[in-house]
């Protein structure tokens, strides 16, 4: 944080840009997740009372005030830590769709968190801020891969998260295939099983281990295994229906890998190499060609993480 006076911390216009997040990549699940290059951004300062301007993906409900996620966990973090409360005028560009399973809560929740440690003045570093994102979402992936960028694994020791991280590899490219109705988390994680049988763990273990060094070692030709899951995409496939048609595209047209983008109910699908686009994104709209209102969004791996500057006027 700035070594600004907290009052003309506060009379600054402060600003985050947050990216976006897939998390599981298939058996990775609660363990493993990426960063995306799109992004929630965000300018905020103190005003008389709280106000939001939301414009780009889902605008209408970004900008509502009642229940609106960051306002609300911004204030409970103050409120939780004893400090006073301070209204916001915040204006925000989002490119994260919302119940896609892209990491929008995990954004909201890390902004939200940011704008009390920056308001507040809490003395909070990273370790502290992924600890309270964790609680507040309840698992340490997405929250991870948003705040550190990269692609990363994580676990957690009590409240603690610990998270090894590297850099996806350069010439990788995604694309998420958005549906046209979201899914809640909540109703995706109420598909899943209070067991599994010994074979799908072991095979998922397999998987995940596979799936990290590919990454680390920028071994393509790997993830079309090392992406296989059993422990939440077939049970999740009947509320997420894009899954079953492009599971089958992985290791065709340069798409090496396929799986749910986080929870669903949109699919992320790995491509070789930036000329490989067209031909992917062809064959992904054509297998969902059925689906009404299929979305392509094509994009990077963010190496980047969360970001936040002071601007003064």
């Amino acid at each position: 944080m700035s070594d600004e006076p907290i009052d003309q911390k506060k009379s600054a216009a402060f600003r985050l840009r947050l990216p976006a997040t897939s998390a599981n990549l298939g058996p990775g699940f609660d363990a493993v997740a990426v960063a995306l290059d799109f992004f929630l951004e965000i300018e905020a300062e103190a005003a008389p009372e709280f106000s939001v301007a939301a414009s780009g993906r889902n605008a209408d409900r970004c900008a509502k005030l009642e229940d609106n996620l960051i306002v609300e966990t911004y204030k409970e973090i103050l409120r939780s830590h004893e400090r006073a409360i301070v209204p916001l005028a915040i204006r925000m560009e989002n490119a994260i769709p919302l119940g896609m399973g892209c990491g929008s809560s995990a954004a909201a929740r890390l902004a939200a968190i940011a704008l009390a440690v920056h308001f507040g003045e809490l003395d909070w570093d990273t370790d502290r801020v992924l600890e309270e994102a964790y609680k507040l979402e309840g698992h340490p992936d997405n929250v991870a891969a948003c705040w550190l960028g990269g692609f990363i694994t994580a676990t957690c020791e009590g409240t603690k998260v610990r998270v090894a991280r590297i850099d996806p590899p350069e010439k990788w490219r995604a694309i998420v295939a958005l549906p046209q109705d979201s899914l809640s988390t909540t109703k995706a994680r109420a598909m899943l099983p209070a067991s599994y049988p010994l074979e799908d763990v072991v095979a998922n273990l397999q998987s995940v281990a596979v799936l990290a060094l590919a990454f680390a070692q920028g071994r393509g030709e790997l993830l079309r295994l090392a992406m296989r899951d059993r422990i939440h995409q077939p049970y999740r496939a009947s509320i997420c229906p894009l899954l079953p048609v492009l599971l089958p595209l992985a290791g065709e047209h340069g798409i090496l890998g396929v799986a749910l983008s986080g929870a669903g109910p949109a699919v992320l699908a790995i491509v070789d190499r930036e000329e490989s686009l067209a031909g992917a994104s062809k064959a992904v709209q054509g297998a969902g060609e059925n689906r009404m209102g299929i979305e392509l969004q094509t994009c990077l791996f963010s190496r980047w993480g969360a970001s936040q500057t002071i601007a003064n006027k």
